[in-house]
């Protein structure tokens, strides 16, 4: 079984420069609601989305997927998979849960991403820190698959 949490520091970095605003307004606004609540808020956001776990159980056969505490969870069945490989996004896939011309993207930090592509077309491209070592842990889906091979009648018979 394979189970990873990604911390989010890029969504961290963000979170303390906007934080960095709420400091400045309690000191110029003194205990102002509204900045306060801003407050609340972004510390809301940071334990929301401290990391993405993804997690693939090769005994149940489904890879699952979800931010921080449990998220905007995602779990596939193995069955439903078509192709996974590794990929790299770029920076206008962005950080965060979003859809892209490249399908659905989850991603916390960093570039290096697995592309799961569905049997009915859809694509989830998945941020990780750890890409060999999730398509190592997927390669059991793939292994699974049965080869579109034919086989002569020599060749049956060799078996």
């Amino acid at each position: 079984m394979y189970h990873k949490t990604q911390l989010a520091w890029a969504i961290w970095g963000i979170l303390a420069w906007l934080s960095t605003f709420v400091v400045m307004g309690v000191v110029l606004l003194g205990n102002n609601v509204g900045v306060l609540a801003f407050g609340i808020i972004l510390l809301l956001v940071a334990f929301a989305f401290y990391g993405l776990t993804i997690k693939v159980d090769s005994t149940d056969k489904k890879l699952s997927w979800w931010f921080g505490p449990g998220l905007a969870k995602k779990t596939l069945n193995f069955d439903d998979i078509d192709e996974v490989k590794a990929v790299t996004n770029s920076f206008r896939h962005g950080i965060g849960m979003r859809i892209s011309h490249d399908g659905w993207v989850y991603s916390v930090s960093g570039f290096k991403a697995v592309e799961v592509s569905m049997n009915d077309g859809t694509k989830y491209r998945l941020g990780t820190a750890d890409q060999q070592g999730l398509l190592e842990a997927l390669q059991v889906k793939v292994k699974e698959q049965p080869l579109d091979v034919e086989v002569s009648e020599d060749e049956k018979s060799a078996l």
